[in-house]
């Protein structure tokens, strides 16, 4: 895993890369500023008080709360976004490093949709229904760590695979390497939460992930190919009602 890591790391120095990082970057900027101002402005709806001085209080402390949540959801929020260049970034590490490996099967448009915008909103809610532990200093990050290593991991690892591997095996792998994908989804909420970093982050989350599922896949023997291209039309991922959390 340490080794799928580096060469995460490695795509970023990478000239046929840096429109894909500019991208990242554009993509987590605009993520953060939409996710700051939608938290200020559910909780801006909670300040009126009709006390001046409670009311300024509350403001302050209401538009540092949103800033910290912001910080807190972002992981699971960017993981959705980028759903729209993971593909890109993908094929830029298959053809360097994999350059043996057929053309992948894909996923369907609408099936991708609605399957990131139910990881969204599941993520998000387990988050904010775990705000409240995030509140006690020391345990508060082994459990959001422990909570977005797991989200994040499994939708990295099915978003790459989804690509390759009809979803009875995307199952099968994901189950047998849990909890090396475990590992990894820490690693990617630690990568989004570091100022700066966090924006490249998503270009090295999807590397990162994209070396680690083909030496998962080749350990296992599976086809590099199949959805589509070898299911005559059927779809590489399941219903949205079957991916669940």
């Amino acid at each position: 895993m340490f080794d799928a890591l580096i060469l995460g790391l490695r795509e970023l120095t990478e000239p046929s890369a840096r429109r894909l990082v500019l991208r990242s970057v554009l993509v987590a900027i605009a993520t953060f500023a939409v996710l700051a101002v939608a938290v200020t402005a559910v909780l801006a709806r909670l300040d009126a008080t009709g006390v001046v001085w409670l009311d300024t209080l509350l403001t302050i402390v209401g538009s540092t709360a949103a800033l910290v949540l912001a910080w807190l959801l972002f992981p699971v929020v960017i993981a959705a976004a980028l759903g729209w260049f993971a593909e890109d970034v993908a094929r830029a590490v298959e053809r360097r490093y994999y350059p043996d490996l057929p053309p992948p099967a894909g996923m369907g448009v609408g099936e991708s949709v609605l399957a990131t915008v139910r990881f969204t909103a599941i993520a998000l809610l387990l988050n904010l229904l775990a705000l409240p532990l995030y509140l006690v200093p020391g345990p508060n990050v082994l459990f959001y760590l422990a909570l977005n290593g797991y989200l994040l991991g499994r939708e990295y690892f099915e978003l790459v695979a989804g690509r390759r591997l009809p979803w009875s095996k995307v199952v099968g792998l994901r189950q047998r390497a849990r909890g090396r994908l475990w590992l990894a989804g820490v690693v990617i909420a630690l990568l989004l939460t570091v100022p700066l970093l966090n924006l490249l982050a998503p270009v090295v989350a999807i590397a990162f992930m994209v070396h680690l599922f083909e030496g998962l896949r080749r350990r296992a023997g599976a086809p590099a190919v199949a959805g589509r291209s070898s299911l005559s039309g059927a779809a590489a991922v399941p219903p949205v009602g079957d991916r669940s959390v």
